[in-house]
């Protein structure tokens, strides 16, 4: 059987890299070989730059790590793909549109988020697009 293709918002990386609530679940379901996780450049390079934000610096350090080993952990289970196509799906907030463009390029049949622009569409094409704990229940 072939495992689900996902992709992960932003939001969500972040909250399974630095919690373990729901969005770690899914996080941990790539890790077992149990699904498949797809992102960006853009997408990593958006989570790159949320995770040097003063304000996630004391998380990180509580977890004795550093923004730069939490993007390599990522790597360890994602894979990058590269989008063809510029999308333009989400007029109100033009960069969720490279998540929809991730999900495009991966032939996910997900995509996860909390944001409610992307919620609103509930889907793309083929991509079914719901929220952590919709995803895992």
């Amino acid at each position: 059987m072939n495992q689900p293709k996902i992709v992960l918002d932003s939001n969500v990386i972040i909250s399974a890299l630095l919690w373990s609530g729901l969005p770690h679940q899914i996080l941990q379901l790539a890790e077992n070989h149990n699904i498949l996780i797809f992102s960006s450049m853009e997408i990593l390079d958006e989570v790159f730059k949320v995770l040097k934000r003063p304000k996630l610096q004391k998380r990180i350090n509580e977890l004795h790590t550093s923004p730069d080993e939490l993007i390599e952990s990522l790597l360890g289970v994602v894979e990058i793909v590269h989008s063809r196509n510029k999308l333009y799906v989400i007029i109100n907030d033009p960069d969720d549109n490279k998540i929809i463009e991730c999900a495009v390029a991966s032939e996910a049949d997900h995509i996860i988020t909390g944001d409610p622009h992307l919620l609103k569409l509930k889907r793309y094409g083929n991509i079914v697009i719901v929220n952590p704990r919709k995803y895992l229940f």
